[in-house]
């Protein structure tokens, strides 16, 4: 049993929980910034019209139908990535523990800007944005150079094993999990963006998970990014729970996925990431089970609809319930994760 203790000034805990506050009040300071650029430019959501194994998204459609009939712009996860940067780069920045959480998620939100500007731009039919292949590129880019920095800049070449003692030595295989962690995780988030306050809300739990481990850690710059985020997200979700003002867009999906899988990387804690991401790991799942059924089973569907957010909506849930049955489950899992952590660290 190790002993865990918390060598942290007052004065550093208040520095650091001031970082979310600053982050929240940035991010309603820029809101009508954006909602004054996103009504004058029209950047509506564009609905998607076909579904991801080519035919047409009927269930899909009849669901939102009602929602789009309003113009709801889209591409609002530029307020909390602007405000976590100038927040991060003037009061929180530092090499090894800052600098590649921000910059993955720039490069993200880069990948998802592209996208959501051709969205915006596009006729309203078929996938309305990048193909999936292209972001996947881009993406898979982005983590590269992420993991190339983590292990020849940062000389992190080992993980931790949750209930073993000590490090597992991989050297250079980092890299490659690397890559897989954050591609993962920023589809995995991307693919959660569906409902009203549901990203939002799903994202703020595992960044405050995250910002508890990295504080035990003796990691702050990473806890300070970590509640930057929170904060910043809590006001993008002040205005994005159901009605939805706007929606983030895949600007804000990729840049959050990816930020989180760097995060857990950063903490050595990526076997977690799955616990503390539940939601992300059973909402990215579903997609995969659904397209591997249509395929294998002669287009046989597992859900009605995929992911399995609109599945609860498709058998009769309000989308209120499901975006807070959500957020409870996801809830839950961040305090598994937290007691796994304690245990697999301190027990």
């Amino acid at each position: 049993m190790h002993a865990l203790t918390i060598a942290l000034s007052s004065h550093s805990l208040f520095r650091i929980l001031l970082l979310g506050v600053g982050g929240f009040l940035l991010a309603m300071a820029l809101t009508p910034l954006y909602t004054t650029l996103a009504y004058r430019g029209q950047w509506w959501k564009r609905p998607r019209t076909t579904a991801v194994t080519g035919e047409a998204a009927t269930v899909f459609s009849s669901l939102h139908a009602e929602k789009h009939k309003r113009h709801i712009p889209t591409m609002a996860g530029m307020i909390f990535i602007v405000a976590t940067g100038i927040i991060t780069i003037v009061f929180n920045l530092s090499r090894p523990e800052t600098w590649l959480p921000v910059a993955a998620l720039a490069g993200a939100a880069l990948v998802g800007l592209i996208d959501d500007i051709i969205n915006i731009h596009s006729d309203g039919t078929g996938i309305a944005g990048l193909p999936s292949k292209v972001k996947l590129t881009l993406i898979t880019l982005v983590a590269l150079l992420g993991g190339w920095f983590f292990y020849f800049k940062l000389n992190v070449g080992s993980i931790h094993i949750p209930m073993l003692s000590g490090q597992w030595h991989i050297g250079w295989l980092i890299i490659p999990l690397f890559v897989i962690v954050v591609v993962a995780t920023a589809n995995a988030v991307n693919i959660s963006d569906g409902l009203d306050g549901l990203a939002g809300g799903l994202t703020a739990t595992a960044f405050l998970a995250y910002a508890i481990i990295a504080l035990i850690e003796h990691r702050y710059g990473v806890a300070g990014f970590c509640f930057t985020l929170v904060g910043t997200l809590l006001s993008y979700t002040w205005f994005n729970v159901f009605p939805a003002r706007f929606f983030m867009g895949d600007i804000g999906s990729f840049a959050l996925g990816t930020a989180l899988g760097v995060v857990a990387m950063l903490t050595d804690t990526v076997l977690l990431l799955p616990v503390i991401g539940l939601v992300f790991v059973a909402e990215a799942g579903s997609v995969v089970l659904q397209v591997a059924s249509k395929r294998l089973r002669h287009g046989k569907k597992i859900f009605r609809v995929a992911p399995v957010h609109h599945h609860f909506e498709a058998i009769g849930w309000p989308e209120t319930k499901v975006t807070m049955r959500f957020w409870i489950v996801g809830q839950l899992s961040a305090f598994a994760g937290l007691i796994l952590f304690l245990v697999g660290r301190y027990m």
